[in-house]
């Protein structure tokens, strides 16, 4: 089966050009004096990446690559492991018995040159063992995926047995040497859990009898663990240390910010903690600057979109309006459109309630409305500081509205957000704030308005479409139409989706358009000319990527049904 061979990481890099000489040599100098591996070591520093170790440990070595996310471990292998302290210190996952000697196990490694490693495993679940490459990322997902929900109750059965009444926790938990604490081991593991299965938030919710903990992963919550109800007093409190609140405070709803890293990238956590009947409850959302400033083309545009969107903001002044209701994604579109727009020979000041990422080379300010630090009052200092592009985070008021008009006509690019449900009704949003059509018409330049749909996983089943649904979506009764539904497998947890995409309804403003804003046209009679400009609604955009097979039928209901559209959809 597998010989060991005494290879070194580094000259393999080296070999296949991923490292330079100098970048090892910085490497190894580091190295000395830690009990960091060089690998490792070269992720941290930006040398390399996982997938760029993992493709040359492959190559070089020889040994089978696995995605462990499309593996379903089978039982006897996972009731091997009675510490999973061995997975984690080595990061190793057996996933599999070798298919030619059921002796042999086959085992995820992120180093297959760990020979301490391998006798560890071989030592614990008594077989020998065939070494397969995975990212460590992967692998530690894998293990969280596992026997994450077990190894948090045990952390959380440690702290019940040590503790006996959990409000004597506050002056325990402030003191540095707590780090290791039963409780404090819980909330980090909450969140590193939530991370590496793709959460955009986490619920911990104190319900009669006992804490649920949710994490919304695709668009939707979903149940990954329950602990008694005595452990929730402590588990705020921490919460409440790390993110800057005041633990005395148990009647008010309140509001803090937490910066954790996962996995050598870096997480900004806003905590909303609010008083309930069965006590307080938390709810976390996780961002990273890294998923927010994306490649545009990463969005999900298709080509006549992305001409669109890139035609909408190489205008050198104007309103631009993001929409959408909450959870859309209109935060990364524009914090995408606002890395690429930011030059040096560019000045970008944006004005947000919260800073959701930090931007290099743009000014942020946060608004706060203890100090008179709000939108509008923002928005008068800024138009002060000689900017070129005004981000607003959401124009929530005709006197912040009325602020961008002004900036927005006077040479200024200014971009926002609002929640509306299509782009036509953007405009009269504005218009019901008490702005004048004419001003309206004079500086908005265009509207985006998105939502994200859930994409079907590789295990979608395909079938045809029904000629009831072709009349419904306006299709030829004489074509084949093949479509997608969900299925279900290890890699998307059963759920049939992995993953998200948006779906946009962009709307340049026109002369047309322009024209019926200024005599204070309807919704629906902006609509009716941006379709004859070409514009794709809503409705038609999802229903193209259903076609295409990337989403279902039910991700498109949920999304553009209403009660008027029952036969339409």
């Amino acid at each position: 089966m597998f010989v060991r061979e005494k290879k070194r990481i580094g000259d393999m890099l080296l070999t296949e050009t991923v490292i330079t000489e100098k970048q090892l040599a910085d490497a190894l100098v580091k190295q000395k004096g830690t009990k960091q591996k060089i690998g490792t070591l070269l992720i941290e520093m930006g040398y390399a990446t996982e997938h760029q170790i993992a493709h040359t440990l492959q190559k070089q070595m020889g040994l089978d690559m696995v995605e462990l996310s499309s593996h379903k471990i089978p039982i006897e292998i996972l009731n091997m492991i009675t510490d999973i302290s061995v997975l984690t210190k080595h990061v190793i996952m057996p996933f599999e018995f070798d298919s030619f000697d059921s002796k042999y196990l086959r085992v995820a490694m992120a180093d297959p040159l760990d020979i301490i490693a391998m006798d560890d495993i071989s030592v614990v679940t008594g077989m020998q063992i065939t070494p397969v490459i995975a990212t460590p990322g992967e692998i530690l997902a894998c293990i969280d995926k596992y026997y994450g929900s077990a190894a948090n109750q045990a952390v959380a059965e440690k702290f019940s047995q040590e503790q006996s009444e959990a409000e004597d926790l506050d002056e325990e938990l402030t003191n540095d040497a707590v780090e290791n604490a039963p409780i404090v081991v819980l909330i980090k593991k909450i969140i590193e859990q939530a991370v590496r299965q793709r959460a955009s938030d986490i619920h911990i919710e104190s319900l009669e009898t006992k804490i649920r903990v949710r994490y919304r992963i695709d668009g939707v919550l979903q149940n990954v663990g329950s602990y008694q109800i005595n452990l929730l007093s402590a588990i705020i409190t921490r919460i409440k240390i790390i993110g800057g609140m005041d633990i005395s405070e148990k009647r008010k709803p309140q509001d803090g910010r937490i910066t954790h890293q996962v996995d050598r990238q870096e997480y900004d956590i806003r905590v909303s903690i609010l008083p309930t009947v069965f006590g307080e409850k938390v709810v976390m959302r996780l961002t990273s600057k890294q998923n927010l400033t994306r490649d545009k083309r990463q969005l999900g545009f298709s080509e006549e979109e992305l001409n669109k969107f890139n035609q909408i903001f190489a205008n050198p002044n104007g309103i631009i309006l993001v929409t959408g209701p909450t959870g859309s994604g209109k935060s990364t579109t524009l914090y995408t459109a606002l890395s690429e727009l930011n030059k040096e020979d560019v000045n970008i000041i944006t004005v947000e309630d919260p800073v959701e990422a930090n931007l290099d080379g743009i000014n942020q300010v946060q608004v706060n409305p203890k100090a008179d630090l709000t939108f509008a009052s923002s928005l008068r200092s800024i138009l002060r500081q000689d900017p070129d592009i005004i981000m607003i985070g959401e124009i929530r008021d005709e006197e912040t509205a009325r602020i961008a008009v002004t900036a927005s006509i006077t040479g200024h690019l200014v971009v926002s957000t609002l929640h509306t449900n299509s782009a036509a009704s953007s405009i009269t949003r504005l218009a019901d704030m008490g702005v004048e059509p004419y001003l309206i018409a004079d500086s908005v330049v265009g509207v985006i308005a998105q939502r994200l749909v859930r994409r079907l996983c590789s295990c979608k089943t395909m079938r045809k479409l029904t000629d009831r649904e072709k009349r419904m979506f306006g299709l030829d009764l004489h074509k084949d139409y093949d479509i997608y539904e969900p299925h279900g497998c290890a890699a998307c947890n059963e759920t049939g989706y992995r993953g998200r995409i948006g779906i946009y309804e962009i709307m340049p403003i026109s002369s047309k358009i322009r024209n019926v804003i200024s005599i204070k046209g309807s919704a629906d009679e902006i609509q009716k000319i941006a379709i004859e400009d070409g514009m794709l609604t809503m409705r038609e955009a999802i229903l193209s990527q259903v076609i295409s097979g990337i989403t279902s039928i039910e991700e498109m209901k949920r999304i553009v049904y209403s009660e008027n559209e029952d036969e339409k959809v």
